[in-house]
């Protein structure tokens, strides 16, 4: 594919920076961008492809994504509104369903559907200067990309509800200290250390980092002796591959692993 609001860039470790790329716009979600966030990740949910990580981030310094764009939302009728939720939707589910890690880095502000965009994937660094903020109470509206359910998971109820019923913004610091993202840095240093965690994904054995995560997310929809009985079940998906017999060879060898996802 050949996105106009998204910038890819694939590199020689298997993974890949999705960059949003409408900065006329703050990086704002509009129908297009919508579209081909789609038709990136809904190949994804099952299927891992060629690639074992993926970093989103938004062109510039100033914004990481503004949410949907209400300039082209202005004057919708209530069934093109629905319509281009949907493709939203289809987006943001799968990128949370996503068979690889996906990472956010946020580089910017990230409001309302940015800040979900954020939650949507499985962990976020950001800089100094991002803000953050779920003002849709605001506009007469509530998050409607996972940002009621993926938010308390982060933050917990309580602080969940004081973000999203008051509607105001809040620092990357304070986004720190409440759970939402990993790692506060400066602006210069955050594709730096985000790329250095994509790294280390990248050098570990494939099919294991995707059963990991798919065992924890799997887990916490579920109770403890459910989640350990899908525990098990990943870890056999592992046992029988060639790369579990690499990881092994590689440390009585003393060498790094070649994992090739089989």
């Amino acid at each position: 594919m050949q996105p106009t609001t998204l910038l890819l860039e694939r590199s020689s470790e298997d993974f890949l920076t999705i960059t949003l790329n409408r900065p006329e716009a703050r990086n704002a979600i509009d129908t297009q961008m919508g579209r081909e966030l789609r038709e990136i990740f809904v190949p994804l949910v099952f299927e891992a492809k060629d690639v074992r990580c993926i970093i989103i981030t938004g062109t510039g310094d100033k914004a990481f994504c503004a949410g949907g764009d209400l300039k082209e939302r202005n004057g919708m009728t209530d069934a093109q509104w629905r319509s281009q939720h949907a493709i939203f939707e289809e987006a943001f589910y799968a990128i949370m369903n996503c068979s690889i890690p996906v990472i956010a880095a946020v580089n910017g502000a990230a409001f309302g559907g940015g800040c979900e965009l954020a939650l949507a994937c499985d962990f976020a660094y950001a800089a100094k200067s991002a803000r953050f903020a779920l003002p849709e109470t605001s506009l007469g509206i509530i998050p409607g990309l996972g940002g009621t359910q993926n938010l308390p998971r982060a933050v917990g109820e309580r602080r969940a509800k004081e973000i999203m019923l008051t509607a105001r913004p809040f620092t990357a610091e304070q986004a720190y200290e409440w759970g939402m993202v990993n790692c506060v840095c400066e602006s210069a240093d955050l594709m730096p250390q985000t790329l250095d965690a994509a790294r280390a994904i990248c050098a570990n054995g494939p099919v294991a980092v995707q059963q990991a995560k798919k065992a924890i997310h799997v887990g916490l929809q579920s109770d403890v002796r459910t989640g350990l009985a899908f525990e098990i079940e990943s870890y056999n998906r592992t046992v029988v591959t060639e790369d579990r017999l690499e990881g092994v060879r590689a440390f009585a060898e003393k060498r790094k692993p070649r994992f090739t996802g089989k």
